[in-house]
């Protein structure tokens, strides 16, 4: 393993959630409004679905069927086999900011974190909430208290890892069978929560800001540190056992490829809306890790 990395997707605007799914690379396009795929080198790239309201998370239900999140509208939409778009579930009256990443269990029901706060509007930092689609559709509560809670995993033994990106951590609940999530605790802390609510302040002060995540096979955390420009393989307690830097500011990451042992990363200049909007400087690069995805 090294940090030497390989441009997979270029031209885009800003690119987050990569998910391997059915021997492709998946991903989102905020300000290109698209959800895309391509092969594990980045040829045969193809639009899977457009979504004005722009696409965060992505997840599929145990029939196939893609879930994205629209973010600025805070629905979840469900791509039908015909390939039309429709509301699976109704965020707006839960979510406190833009919806945004989301993991799907294995009975199809989705964990979607959302903002908080107005983010680009440079507000004040909020705690919120994480809530749980089921697969009609129906909307619940199931965890508070979370510093924008970002990317999520689900380990093999049932504990949903969920990144609070403002929050220099990295917490954890049990999964029930019925879907609730209990035993909230922290999994990774990498400095103490930041006092300070100040957008600004708060992003100068970070020692890690954990984005997008995926697990490998030895239940190990790759996070994408938004602030730090690097990718951490970390283990539960907060042990960072690699470190790649990969010359870019990264935001989301996903283990995939044929032998899985490929770490996909979601790279631009920074995350600024104005500016990501303005221009195709993001990019999808690929770097080659020791252990599999899980």
């Amino acid at each position: 393993m090294s940090d030497a990395s390989t441009t997979v997707v270029s031209d885009a605007h800003f690119l987050e959630a990569p998910r391997w799914h059915e021997g492709r690379i998946w991903f989102s396009d905020f300000y290109g409004h698209r959800v895309s795929s391509a092969r594990e080198d980045g040829s045969d790239l193809r639009v899977e679905a457009e979504v004005p309201g722009q696409p965060s998370g992505l997840g599929w239900l145990p029939d196939g069927r893609l879930l994205v999140v629209s973010m600025t509208e805070r629905r979840v939409l469900r791509r039908e086999h015909d390939g039309t778009l429709v509301t699976h579930a109704d965020l707006s009256s839960y979510a406190k900011g833009f919806a945004n990443d989301m993991c799907v269990d294995g009975h199809g029901r989705a964990y979607v974190g959302n903002f908080g706060f107005d983010l680009m509007g440079g507000a004040p930092i909020e705690p919120t909430s994480l809530h749980r689609v089921d697969p009609d559709g129906t909307v619940t509560e199931v965890a508070d208290d979370l510093w924008f809670p970002n990317g999520s995993a689900l380990t093999a033994d049932g504990v949903l890892l969920v990144a609070e990106t403002f929050g220099n951590r990295i917490s954890a609940f049990d999964l029930t069978a019925d879907g609730q999530l209990t035993n909230h605790r922290v999994w990774a802390e990498f400095a103490p929560l930041p006092t300070d609510r100040s957008l600004a302040t708060t992003l100068l002060t970070l020692t890690v800001a954990p984005d997008g995540v995926c697990l490998d096979a030895e239940g190990a955390l790759w996070i994408a540190d938004a602030t730090g420009g690097r990718l951490l393989r970390v283990t539960e307690g907060g042990t960072i056992t690699d470190e790649i830097r990969p010359g870019t500011p990264v935001y989301a990451c996903g283990l995939g490829g044929a032998d899985g042992r490929t770490l996909y990363a979601c790279a631009a200049p920074d995350f600024h809306a104005e500016a990501r909007k303005a221009a195709t400087e993001g990019r999808l690069i690929a770097i080659r890790v020791a252990v599999p995805g899980a």
